[in-house]
């Protein structure tokens, strides 16, 4: 098996001696890893497709073996959506794959996205998954939502001791699939097919118009709602 390329040999990849200071609306770093279903470069392994970008501490552990089951049982979900799947943690690869080998028995439920054996920690303090009050050794549990741009449009971070909300990730997911391919913003809970937010007028003229507009659900100029028919479950975005 080949071996990864450090993510700092990388053109326009920063030093990563400590954990790297993500921004939203920024670029995710690329980067060359070896992983379960071979040698990757990250942004040619996109190829154009969105992608949850996650870690895990450790691999034979509880919590974590909870979070692979789940993304296996979603993995059609996620499909759907045209959203690629890449975990990442500090083991090796022959840990990964024993310990997907034995979800596979123990679960049925096969782990068909690749999992990044980060041995040196490269990735994990690349993308700022390493939080050392909590491990110095192992990621906590990060969820990065990254277009197909490679633009970093979302990120979630969860405690080591308490497993990832599932929902909320699909849903996060809607959400920015929604916005771009409509022009619109998503309120607080959202989910899809519900009303969304028209972005607020930016003009008095146009703030007066809003305000009297019969087009939209109006409670004031600044604030106003519609439905949308296409949804993610209906809709190719």
């Amino acid at each position: 098996m080949a071996m990864a390329t450090s993510a700092s040999q990388l053109p326009g990849v920063p030093s990563v001696e400590s954990s790297a200071r993500l921004e939203l609306n920024g670029p995710a770093p690329d980067f060359e890893a070896n992983t379960t279903q071979g040698s990757i470069k990250f942004s040619e392994w996109q190829n154009g497709r969105w992608v949850i970008l996650f870690s895990h501490p450790a691999d034979f552990t509880p919590v974590c073996t909870t979070e692979f089951v789940e993304f296996a049982r979603r993995y059609p979900e996620f499909e759907r959506r045209s959203v690629a799947l890449l975990g990442n943690s500090v083991d090796s690869v022959y840990a990964h794959i024993a310990w997907i080998r034995n979800i596979e028995e123990k679960f049925g439920l096969p782990i068909r996205f690749p999992v990044i054996a980060d041995l040196d920690q490269r990735i994990s303090r690349l993308y700022g998954m390493i939080h050392e009050p909590s491990s110095v050794t192992a990621p906590v549990r990060c969820v990065f939502f990254i277009d197909p741009k490679r633009t970093l449009r979302a990120m979630i971070y969860y405690p080591l001791n308490v497993g990832r909300n599932f929902d909320e990730i699909l849903r996060v997911m809607d959400a920015l699939q929604t916005v771009d391919a409509a022009g619109v913003a998503c309120p607080a809970n959202w989910k899809p097919g519900e009303d969304v937010i028209v972005p607020a007028p930016i003009t008095y003229d146009a703030a007066v118009e809003r305000a009297g507009s019969k087009q939209y659900q109006v409670t004031d100029w600044y604030f106003a709602k519609r439905h949308l028919e296409l949804t993610s479950e209906n809709w190719s975005i």
